[in-house]
């Protein structure tokens, strides 16, 4: 007890029953010791707050406040998006997974499954993919109908298979989203479990969305490298692209402009020279993002060089200590191992590093900031 009231002086904050519950499904490994960490808790508590949050977007888009009446969704002749089909697709393997770690008495692998879709493809990534459907008056309205719909019954069976894990949550959820999605009943604690087989695979779809994701992480990853804020959209080329790459990249136009926060795309002439940019593959297609205009140059020289020269100094000193034999000879392996892969980031952190100072530099050599 002293050593609790010491680590918590002002009391343990409140979590929610639901995050507790996740934590000890997320933690019920074979093993026979668990490593309690009210980190874990908070963290799934966040889980909570960004289920609840999705929820909030499906029911306003989606259902009753969407200008629509709910009804019109189930009878609407529905138009079913490559983003549709493949979150559906992706929602199957998940209960698939879940499926076979239920039935192995891996509850860890079953949390992991249903935590990773409900992050990651439905909220990061789906959410954002269905408001341009939703959102702009170019959309059929077979095509906001088959989003609706998609969009309601994923959340409705997510809730089913969260159910059982995080019960308070999922309830709450369930009575206001299962009238939108067409089913009924007094509590989603009786309504059947949800089934992989209802939500087929569709490998084509997840080829498609697994190409934009490339190309939209590819340029978001050159904002990051760059300094480039977010909200500015700046201009892209790209070279090498196939006849499948320039198809993807006229269909989803409206999807890669809004998400990369691009301007419309053009592909680099022939003859034509490249400008100093930053660069990033997806696959054998080449994206380009001119600097010029973009940056303040010397600002960001000067920033480069101070990063440069911190992972410089950390690199000679994970060297240093490598190459001393007593060190390597004594030490528990774990921590040898350790070093090393501390070594291999740096190395690969001075390299890019590198590569970025030289692209600015090429940038002020030619009097452009």
């Amino acid at each position: 007890e002293k050593a609790t009231r010491k680590e918590y002086p002002e009391g343990i904050a409140p979590h929610g029953t639901d995050a507790l519950r996740f934590t000890f499904a997320a933690l019920a490994s074979p093993s026979r010791d668990i490593r309690f960490d009210l980190a874990r808790v908070a963290g799934y508590r966040n889980f909570c707050n960004k289920l609840w949050n999705a929820a909030r977007f499906v029911t306003m888009s989606a259902g009753a406040q969407s200008g629509e009446p709910p009804t019109s969704v189930a009878a609407a002749e529905a138009e079913l998006s490559v983003a549709d089909r493949w979150i559906r697709s992706r929602f199957g393997r998940a209960l698939e997974t879940v499926e076979k770690s239920l039935a192995d008495y891996r509850f860890d692998y079953a949390a992991a499954a249903l935590y990773e879709f409900t992050w990651y493809e439905f909220c990061d990534w789906y959410l954002e993919l269905t408001k341009p459907v939703l959102q702009s008056d170019s959309s059929s309205p077979a095509a906001r109908a088959g989003t609706r719909r998609t969009l309601l019954e994923t959340l409705e069976a997510l809730q089913r298979a969260l159910h059982p894990i995080m019960p308070f949550i999922t309830e709450e959820i369930w009575q206001r989203v299962a009238p939108l999605a067409g089913r009924s009943g007094p509590t989603v604690m009786l309504a059947p479990y949800p089934q992989h087989a209802d939500f087929p695979s569709d490998e084509g779809s997840e080829r498609e969305v697994g190409w934009l994701q490339s190309f939209i992480l590819a340029v978001r990853q050159i904002r990051g490298e760059m300094n480039i804020s977010p909200s500015r959209r700046i201009p892209l080329l790209y070279r090498n692209a196939c006849a499948h790459d320039l198809e993807l990249i006229q269909r989803h136009h409206a999807w890669l402009e809004r998400l990369a926060g691009i301007e419309p795309a053009r592909a680099l002439a022939p003859n034509e020279p490249v400008p100093p940019a930053a660069t990033a593959l997806v696959g054998d297609l080449t994206l380009l993002v001119p600097m010029a205009g973009l940056i303040d140059a010397a600002a960001e020289a000067e920033r480069l060089s101070k990063l440069l020269a911190r992972a410089q100094s950390d690199l000679e000193k994970a060297g240093a200590r490598l190459s001393n034999d007593n060190f390597v000879r004594n030490a528990p392996e774990p921590v040898v191992a350790t070093e090393r892969q501390r070594l291999a980031d740096f190395e690969q952190a001075v390299a890019r590093l590198a590569s970025q100072l030289e692209r600015v530099q090429d940038l002020l050599g030619q009097g452009t900031v």
